[in-house]
Formats: C-alpha cells, sequence, structure tokens
C-alpha cells in the first residue's frame, strides 16, 4: 500500500481540553483512526520549546546539572537544559538556560539539531546547542530548581551517554549527535 506523506489518516471526532496550565494542557480526541475505526487519543501539547546546551570548556570538559525529576521520581543527570516561549528566539534562550543553571557565559554557539522528544503522546519540541568559549558567571537558577552541577570531561560524559547512567532525551539526542560529529571529522573541538 502506498502512503501519502502529507495525508493525515486520522478524523478527529472531537477534541476537549482535560487540564490545561501555563506550561502545557491534555487534550483528549475522540478520532477515527487509520483503519476508519473509532478510538481516543491523548496529546499533551506544551506551551514551550525545550532547549538544551552542551557547553564544551578548551580543556575538553562539558557540564551536567543533576536534579530530581519529580515526573520520573528520580535523580538525574542532564545536559543544561529548559524551556523557551514559542514567541522567543531559540538561541537567546540557550544563553539565558546555560547562564542560570551553571553560570557559564559562551562566546561561540551552533545548532546542532533539534527533534520531536515524544511524538507518539505529546508535540514537545526541542532544539540544542554547542556552546564553546566558555567564562565563567555568577549562576541564576530559578526557585523551583535545586541544582547541582558536575564538571566532567566530555568523552566520560559520552560514555555516560551510551552506557544508560544519562536517559534525559533532550540530553542523549545532541550528546550523541556531537559524539558522531567528532568521530566524523565534521567538527572540531
Amino acid at each position: 500500500m502506498i502512503h501519502d506523506e502529507q495525508h493525515n489518516p486520522w478524523t478527529i471526532i472531537d477534541a476537549t481540553t482535560v487540564y490545561d496550565n501555563n506550561w502545557l494542557s491534555v487534550i483528549h480526541h475522540n478520532v477515527l483512526n487509520p483503519s476508519g475505526g473509532k478510538g481516543i487519543y491523548g496529546k499533551a501539547h506544551f506551551k514551550n520549546k525545550a532547549i538544551g546546551v552542551i557547553a564544551v570548556d578548551k580543556d575538553m570538559n562539558t557540564y551536567l546539572v543533576g536534579q530530581y525529576r519529580f515526573p520520573i521520581n528520580q535523580y538525574s543527570w542532564e545536559i543544561p537544559e529548559g524551556g523557551c516561549p514559542l514567541e522567543e528566539d531559540s538561541l537567546d534562550a540557550a544563553k539565558r538556560e546555560l547562564l542560570e543553571e551553571t553560570g557559564l557565559k559562551a562566546g561561540n554557539w551552533l545548532q546542532l539539531g533539534d527533534a520531536y522528544l515524544s511524538n507518539s503522546v505529546s508535540d514537545e519540541y526541542a532544539e540544542y546547542f554547542l556552546a564553546t568559549e566558555l567564562s565563567q558567571h555568577a549562576a541564576e537558577p530559578e526557585e523551583t530548581e535545586q541544582l547541582m552541577i558536575r564538571k566532567l570531561p566530555l568523552k566520560e560524559v559520552f560514555a555516560m551517554a551510551n552506557d544508560g547512567r544519562i536517559k534525559d532525551a533532550l540530553s542523549l539526542l545532541p550528546l550523541q549527535k556531537l559524539e558522531l560529529m567528532l568521530l566524523k571529522g565534521e567538527i572540531v573541538l
């Protein structure tokens, strides 16, 4: 069977917002699925973009942020990351998040990529950046954040991503992409 990538095979009968706050809404859709059967589809709609930053210093160290993540009931080590209002420039948000969480400013920025983080249940969209030429300043964490910062060799952080010690998708995607770019010689740090 030939599929048209531009055609949406789902038919929405109706949709109801069942939860809404400043960051996300949950929408209950009554649908006809691609086979024509009736069903439901729940979607988490995110009101911000997700932003992630890999900061690499002149000695090939990078910075991880540790914090307890309420939704998974676990402590998590991640690259600096946060939310970006849809109307805000993503690079401006990346600069803000890096300073906020680590106290770092960067003289050089490169967008590594973008992705949907869990597109089977949400529309959360992410962009991620590489920051170099770092200088240290005072961190400015939000009141809800109790953060621990670790400065580690970039190779060790790649190993953490590859062996499962880092499980956060917004950290894994850019770390694995940067590692591949370095292996292929597409980028030199």
